[in-house]
């Protein structure tokens, strides 16, 4: 990304549509920024200044991220979790969004992906095969051990 040389006021607009489209995090944010050839002081002040006027929000970036990650790619809590850290977003709000999934929706979008898999799988023989391939991509989708282990045992 190439650096732009933007006052203070410029990168203040140009920011608040940036935040405006769709929710940004807080470090995504920062380098934006950064980007626009702004100093650490400035930098700090308009991101005050976006948080006082709502257009950065944290805690909203959290739960809609996560619930757009489990509805669009069927991600699992565990690969959220990861993908929030990465992102720099609290503890606090990670565990909000977490919490924002419903349980009901979360155990039926495993079910399904355990079903579809398991179609997917049908041509193989080798038993102890199947359940590691089923394993494996269940755990890789971001899905708890916990809850995949008991999934395994009924197959």
């Amino acid at each position: 990304m190439e650096r732009q040389n933007l006052t203070p006021d410029q990168a203040f607009q140009k920011v608040k549509q940036y935040c405006a489209y769709q929710e940004r995090s807080h470090s995504e944010v920062k380098e934006k920024l950064y980007s626009f050839g702004l100093y650490k002081k400035e930098v700090e002040e308009i991101l005050s200044k976006l948080i006082e006027e709502n257009y950065l929000n944290e805690e909203r970036f959290a739960i809609q991220y996560a619930g757009g990650k489990f509805r669009m790619k069927q991600w699992g809590r565990v690969k959220i979790k990861y993908a929030l850290k990465q992102k720099q977003v609290s503890e606090y709000c990670i565990k909000k969004a977490i919490k924002a999934i419903p349980e009901t929706d979360y155990n039926r979008t495993l079910q399904k992906l355990f079903d579809e898999k398991l179609r997917s799988l049908r041509s193989e023989k080798n038993i102890f095969i199947k359940k590691r391939k089923m394993q494996d991509h269940l755990l890789q989708k971001g899905f708890e051990s916990s809850l995949v282990s008991p999934l395994l045992s009924t197959m």
